[in-house]
């Protein structure tokens, strides 16, 4: 199967930046039962991802919050519990900068506290995961974010990109917590953390593709030499992508006990590869007037998106991992850098 042809978007044709802020789109999608994914790790991994790619490909600030949503629900279930019914779920688990939500107390006397950064849909979202540090590790707090003491920044978020997935910043005023998510470090022990990342992947490689659609839509009707070939390279990266997360998903499906840390680092680092050629190659193919013509948005949400990507940190842990000196996982990598798939969300 191919991700980016096995399973078309389900959201209507066209531009769904013309169909209204992707928070209402959120909550129609929820509405018709469009948000519901196969598991991960139960034989349709890449089904699963397929529809998270396709999402990318029409709107990278709808996938944003789409892929949250689903992401939420699948640690809930993961867990043994259940998503409230109607309500749109995000994941807020970012630390950074000595920012992030904790947990000060006890079992039935919980205080959550603290400013967590990059929580996307805050202004509409219903519900979310807040991942915060807690004596013994880290715990989940499935959080109604219309509690008194849930307090929204609206200036915090300043660059163009992804400014649509209404990414802001949240203070958290030591609010009472009894009922937690999951045992201490649930979140990032779980095989699914690191399948999540790679989900994550998979928007990406959406959000690439839907650039070279405009692109080669712009083409047709005249292209130099020059233009051709760098539509050729875009292509094949799609396709080498593509295959890629084929295979790890496949491999994911046949052997769901392991994690499949270096695979999910793999795929990632080749999916923010891709992307980063695009947003090179993108604009000397288009042309200015395409930029204008609202190109632009496009390459600014996926230059922000693929910074989920820690760069050079986890292409040092891709290295490590090739080399077998270590096993990696957040005891090993927490203090140097975080540098794991899905901490900033």
């Amino acid at each position: 199967m191919s991700l980016l042809v096995s399973a078309p978007s389900t959201v209507p044709a066209g531009d769904l930046r013309e169909e209204g802020r992707p928070a209402d789109r959120l909550a129609t999608m929820l509405r018709r039962g469009e948000l519901e994914l196969p598991p991960p790790g139960q034989g349709a991994t890449g089904v699963r991802w397929a529809r998270l790619s396709a999402w990318g490909r029409e709107s990278l600030p709808l996938a944003r919050l789409a892929e949250g949503h689903t992401d939420a629900v699948a640690i809930l279930r993961e867990s043994g519990a259940e998503p409230v019914p109607g309500a749109r779920y995000g994941v807020w688990a970012a630390r950074s900068g000595g920012t992030g939500a904790e947990l000060a107390g006890a079992a039935g006397s919980w205080v959550l506290r603290g400013r967590v950064r990059f929580c996307s849909g805050a202004p509409d979202l219903e519900r979310a995961l807040v991942v915060a540090a807690a004596p013994g590790g880290s715990r989940i707090v499935d959080l109604d974010l219309s509690r008194p003491g849930v307090r929204r920044h609206a200036d915090s978020w300043h660059a163009a990109g992804m400014r649509a997935s209404d990414t802001l910043d949240v203070d958290l005023d030591d609010l009472a917590v009894t009922d937690l998510v999951g045992e201490p470090g649930f979140y990032t022990e779980r095989p699914g953390f690191w399948w999540g990342g790679a989900g994550v992947a998979a928007v990406w490689l959406g959000g690439a593709a839907g650039l070279v659609d405009e692109l080669r839509e712009r083409l047709r009707e005249k292209a130099d030499p020059h233009q051709l070939a760098h539509l050729g390279e875009l292509h094949a990266g799609l396709e080498a992508v593509d295959a890629l997360l084929t295979r790890t998903a496949d491999v994911i499906d046949a052997d769901p006990k392991s994690p499949h840390r270096t695979a999910v680092w793999t795929a990632r680092a080749a999916a923010e590869r891709l992307c980063r050629s695009v947003l090179d190659v993108a604009p000397r193919v288009a042309g200015v007037a395409a930029l204008a013509g609202g190109l632009a948005d496009r390459l600014a949400d996926l230059g922000m998106y693929v910074r989920q990507h820690h760069g050079e940190r986890d292409l040092a842990a891709l290295g490590e991992a090739v080399l077998g000196e270590a096993v990696l996982g957040e005891a090993v990598l927490g203090e140097a850098g975080r540098a794991v798939p899905g901490e900033e969300r």
